[in-house]
């Protein structure tokens, strides 16, 4: 089914589908004439005299260049050919879906002074399968994702590398076994290509949707590691979280309270319990996981906008006849977000760390076995497992550190602070893939625990994660080689089936 995109309206829902989802996707028909009114006004500067910048100009430090009217489609050919310098690992294939669509978004607001046939052929590429191959490193994200981007426009315009059919091909070669034909860049349209955000923009939502599944799952584990060590349900209070106020906070109490509910492991010990008060990763969950959750919505929200915004530059108001050169294509918007999602996702890792640490540890983890091992000594059972996520949350720990503080001054000093979202958001995959896995054992650890806790049982809610768990990790009651246990629990997390298994109702 084709996904049809609004510019200036599209949801994190369905920017969601359009990275998860392979269909066909189209601008709203209505885009066409904002579009094709932009594209007439840049048309007309292009045969004026007045100097344009981008239109008979050259770009960046090269602005004063004067380009004539016939040099115009060559003057655009040869700023992608130029700028086509990223390195690295090619971006994969939904990613680079998503940031197709993001520029179709951003071209379809009708201020960008491209042409419709060049959003038909975006359209096309996305239909029939035609997807660039994006070197990841190159952008230090302002003027726009140059790099990226041009490697984009290059399989546009017929050259550059596409994967077409599962086969890695030169991009004019992709574009005819696609049945499509390239483009002959027009005033303006190059630069409207390779200016913009869509490269940071969309590993930072990757980063978003994929981190957001790993808070979802982080809720379930917790509570499952409160039943585990038999910890008090008494922080979750309603009352408590109320008189705080936090949203996030709110909702996590909430969610884990409606999560324990009907555990016979919880009533067992609320009469003489010498316990007076759990360690601060089960009284303060709600309180650090509900702030994360506060911050990967607000970074939801500054992504959403820029997904929706134009970004390139110089910007077309067709209604005016201006053209009008500014710096949207600064990205420190995006940066910012990926720290924010990056701190979150850090601090969601290190507070589960800390429980996967308590139940191992046979001082704290009330009357658990060591190593949650049925014949600790024989057996060494989770210990490495939980030096393994000490590791990870360490990694993340790093990698939280802040990208939107660095800049360096590029092209001539012409661009001479920037705003790192590229690799900012790029390091996002990674630190998600090491949260999958500490949750992923902490979701082993947890169930090893609450089984140990027979024939006391817990709620059905967490009996059901139970299920959905053990159906790829079995019950450890030997040693085994365990690397392939942790791959699948991390894939419970990354995949929301942990999660969904609950009912867990906790959206973006």
């Amino acid at each position: 089914m084709t996904q049809t995109i609004f510019p200036g309206t599209t949801t994190l829902a369905e920017l969601e589908t359009l990275w998860r989802g392979q269909g066909p996707v189209q601008l709203d028909p209505s885009a066409r004439a904002a579009v094709e009114a932009s594209s007439h006004t840049v048309a007309l500067a292009a045969q004026g005299d007045a100097p344009v910048y981008g239109i008979n100009t050259g770009f960046g430090k090269l602005a004063s260049v004067r380009i004539a009217p016939e040099d115009t489609e060559t003057l655009q050919r040869n700023l992608i050919l130029s700028h086509c310098c990223g390195v690295g690992e090619p971006l994969e294939p939904a990613a680079t879906r998503l940031m197709m669509a993001l520029k179709l978004l951003s071209l379809g607001r009708g201020a960008s002074g491209v042409r419709w046939d060049i959003c038909a052929l975006i359209e096309a590429m996305l239909t029939r399968g035609v997807l660039p191959l994006i070197p990841v490193q190159g952008s230090v994200g302002a003027s726009g994702d140059l790099a990226p981007l041009a490697h984009m426009t290059a399989v546009m315009i017929g050259t550059g590398e596409a994967t077409f059919e599962g086969q890695q091909m030169e991009g004019g070669a992709a574009l005819a076994k696609a049945g499509l034909t390239p483009v002959v860049l027009g005033p303006k349209e190059g630069l409207a290509l390779i200016n913009g955000t869509q490269f940071s923009t969309a590993l930072a939502l990757v980063g978003l949707f994929d981190g957001w599944r790993a808070a979802r799952a982080s809720v379930v584990t917790s509570a499952l590691s409160t039943d585990a060590i038999m910890g008090s349900t008494a922080p979750l209070n309603s009352a408590i979280h109320s008189l705080r106020g936090h949203q996030g906070q709110i909702e996590v109490a909430a969610a884990m309270t409606q999560l324990l509910d009907g555990s016979i492991i919880r009533e067992s010990h609320r009469e003489g319990d010498t316990r007076v008060q759990d360690p601060y990763c089960i009284r303060c969950q709600p309180q650090v996981t509900g702030a994360a959750i506060d911050l990967l919505r607000f970074a939801g929200q500054t992504l959403k906008i820029e997904a929706n915004a134009v970004t390139d530059n110089p910007l077309v108001l067709a209604e005016t006849g201006e053209i009008l050169s500014g710096g949207n294509f600064h990205a420190e918007p995006v940066a910012f977000a990926a720290d924010q999602i990056a701190l979150a996702l850090s601090e969601i890792g290190a507070i589960a760390q800390r429980r996967v640490a308590l139940m191992v540890d046979p001082t704290l983890s009330f009357d658990l076995p060591p190593f949650l091992t049925p014949e600790p000594g024989l057996n060494s059972g989770l210990m490495i497992a939980e030096v393994t996520t000490a590791a990870l949350m360490s990694e993340n720990k790093h990698l939280a550190n802040p990208c939107s503080t660095d800049s360096t001054p590029t092209s001539a000093n012409q661009e001479d602070h920037v705003s790192m979202a590229a690799h900012g958001a790029r390091r996002l995959n990674r630190m998600t893939a090491n949260l999958n896995v500490i949750l992923g054992v902490e979701a082993i650890c947890a169930a090893q625990g609450i089984e140990q806790r027979a024939p006391l049982t817990t709620s059905d809610a967490l009996q059901s994660a139970m299920v959905c768990l053990r159906a790829v990790v079995p019950s450890l009651q030997q040693d085994r080689f365990l690397a392939p246990d942790i791959k699948a629990a991390a894939a419970c997390i990354s995949h929301d089936s942990l999660a969904a298994s609950t009912d867990l109702a906790l959206a973006l």
